[in-house]
């Protein structure tokens, strides 16, 4: 089996459509389609199903896990011999749902590595385990749990998300509010995918009930803005909630147990991670969420 054809398979099955895979891989969809026809053919078994939409099916499920190991056993061989060549220290890839809560562990990370380069890379939660389990990123940073079979996790932290609105807003006196209180709300959030919308369609399904979104956004920063130029209320996390000045706002706990996020770090349990990658990793580990600095290990 040719390389190229397998990592054509792996953004056919990604996409699970012909047309937007050639694009992306720029090649001729003929050709891309030949391509598939001639792995299966190796294979003996289809890969996909093709009555209707183009679906990836059980066996394609199932090779697609060995390829992307292969293909990710085959790039990182590359990095360790490329960073034993330089004796450098290497590259870190990071992937996450949202960078501004890490400003602060990555620039101490720069600041005491400034040759090291970084990659960062927006990933939805969905798509975290494969893209480490494939080694196509090392460390990944998510703010709600993701499939962590053969990976390694640690806990970062683990806070109460609050519901924020201006200071007029007729809850905002309030200590605490149900979510059932919070039906007709007009709500600012991010678009699916991210945690916050997830936490915020999770609160709600619960009860049976259905957020009401006004305005969606990419840029999660703007969030804070929007909800101080009443267009609505919206969650927030804790650490934003402290660390937030340019907005007045008023934060108002929501009466649920579950309204929280938990932000863990994950890598590959049997992947090769670059020195640059581990010393991240420890960077990441290290910091004080709290107070926004390294953590104080009496060293």
């Amino acid at each position: 089996m040719e390389l190229n054809a397998l990592r054509q398979f792996l953004v056919v099955a990604r996409l699970e459509h012909l047309s937007r895979a050639a694009q992306e891989l720029r090649v001729a969809q003929p050709s891309l389609s030949r391509t598939i026809a001639r792995l299966e053919s190796e294979l003996g078994a289809p890969l996909f199903d093709r009555s209707g939409r183009l679906r990836l099916n059980d066996t394609g499920k199932l090779f697609r896990g060995y390829v992307e190991r292969c293909l990710g056993e085959l790039d990182a061989g590359r990095r360790a011999v490329a960073e034993a060549g330089s004796k450098g220290l290497g590259t870190v890839r990071l992937a996450s749902e949202t960078f501004l809560t890490l400003t602060g562990p990555l620039a101490a990370f720069k600041r005491a590595h400034p040759t090291v380069e970084i990659e960062l890379d927006w990933t939805p939660a969905e798509d975290m385990a494969r893209r480490l389990r494939a080694q196509d990123v090392d460390l990944c940073v998510a703010s709600q749990p993701i499939d962590a079979e053969g990976l390694e996790a640690v806990r970062l932290l683990d806070e109460e998300v609050w519901l924020a609105m201006p200071f007029e807003h007729p809850l905002a006196g309030r200590a605490s509010v149900s979510v059932e209180a919070l039906g007709d709300q007009p709500f600012v959030s991010a678009r699916r995918g991210h945690w916050q919308r997830r936490l915020l369609d999770r609160l709600f399904a619960a009860r049976d009930l259905t957020p009401k979104i006004v305005c969606e956004v990419d840029e999660l920063s703007a969030i804070v803005d929007l909800i101080s130029a009443g267009l609505g209320i919206g969650l927030v996390p804790g650490i934003a909630r402290r660390a937030y000045t340019r907005a007045p706002l008023a934060c108002v706990a929501v009466d649920s147990p579950d309204c929280r996020r938990a932000l863990t770090l994950y890598w590959g349990a049997d992947g090769h991670l670059s020195t640059a990658a581990r010393l991240m990793r420890t960077t990441i580990t290290d910091w004080n969420w709290t107070t926004g600095e390294p953590l104080d290990n009496g060293a």
